[in-house]
């Protein structure tokens, strides 16, 4: 009897312990809990690299003082890098600057003979020395101005046209400041004066005209009504307030046309040609248009 009791005792156990072996393996230990896995930091953003900084020279033609100044200020605000250094003059004396070696990057003249002289691309008859100084392809025309007759305020000679101006330096009543020869305005009152079969140097020797070495000489002059009139650009008596009583035509003494170039001893020609593309830009055309400038398609 005792044997059979201790036996289902040892069954008993034996199956309970294969219960709680069941149950083990059914419900295992939950898993130890990971750690996240490590976020990669980002990489700040590097820094725009700064552009270079640029100085680029510009000789330009005295009659563009007031609109290249506007437009030069406006070009750098937008090109912070560029730092333009203008050098205004006749075209002539510039011209010179140029041929015994000055640092320059644009040259934009007030005449087409002052550029000729400098390009080798040129007719021999204007480029005598054989420079050469244009940068290949770079050349166009940008502008067109008016030969215009202005009168100091009030007009006390009561000058109306180039044909009164003509009878008054015939009878001598009038005083006329003109540009220098080598200065393209006073090439073009060269012209006016032919065209009315006038002679320049009897003028002279009357006493009837005065000279000025720029253009911006002859404008004050007429500003300071120490002649009675002047023979200046359309552009120069809109920026003094000078009263413009009459304009040249082609036939008296052609178009006055203003050409540009960079030049090939420039030390940023990318420079010079990006600030003369925005020179031919909308923007520029309008300030231009302001003084009576007419740019040229």
């Amino acid at each position: 009897m005792k044997t059979k009791k201790l036996l289902a005792l040892i069954l008993a156990c034996t199956f309970m312990l294969s219960l709680c072996a069941c149950g083990a393996k059914e419900n295992p230990a939950p898993a130890a809990p990971q750690a996240p896995a490590p976020v990669e930091a980002e990489k700040p953003a590097e820094p725009e690299t700064a552009a270079e900084p640029v100085e680029l020279i510009v000789f330009a033609a005295a009659s563009m003082t007031e609109t290249l100044t506007k437009l030069g200020d406006a070009y750098m605000a937008e090109n912070q890098n560029v730092n333009i250094v203008f050098n205004f003059d006749s075209s002539g004396t510039l011209k010179t600057q140029i041929q015994e070696g000055a640092d320059v990057d644009i040259f934009i003249s007030a005449g087409q003979k002052q550029m000729n002289q400098l390009d080798i691309n040129a007719s021999a008859e204007v480029n005598t020395d054989g420079l050469d100084f244009v940068l290949a392809d770079t050349r166009f025309n940008i502008l067109e101005n008016k030969v215009a007759l202005a009168v100091p305020s009030d007009n006390p000679a009561g000058i109306q046209s180039y044909d009164d101006m003509i009878a008054g330096l015939k009878d001598g009543s009038i005083m006329l400041a003109m540009g220098n020869s080598d200065v393209p305005v006073g090439q073009y009152t060269q012209k006016i004066l032919a065209y009315y079969e006038l002679s320049e140097d009897d003028l002279a020797a009357a006493g009837s005209v005065t000279y000025g070495s720029s253009v911006k000489e002859v404008t004050t002059q007429v500003s300071e009504a120490a002649v009675d009139c002047g023979i200046i650009y359309q552009t120069d008596a809109f920026s003094a307030g000078l009263t413009v009583v009459d304009t040249a035509t082609k036939e008296m003494c052609g178009q006055v046309i203003y050409p540009a170039a960079v030049m090939n001893v420039s030390k940023n020609p990318e420079a010079a040609k990006a600030f003369l593309e925005y020179l031919s830009s909308d923007a520029a055309d309008a300030v231009f248009e302001e003084v009576g400038f007419t740019p040229v398609a």
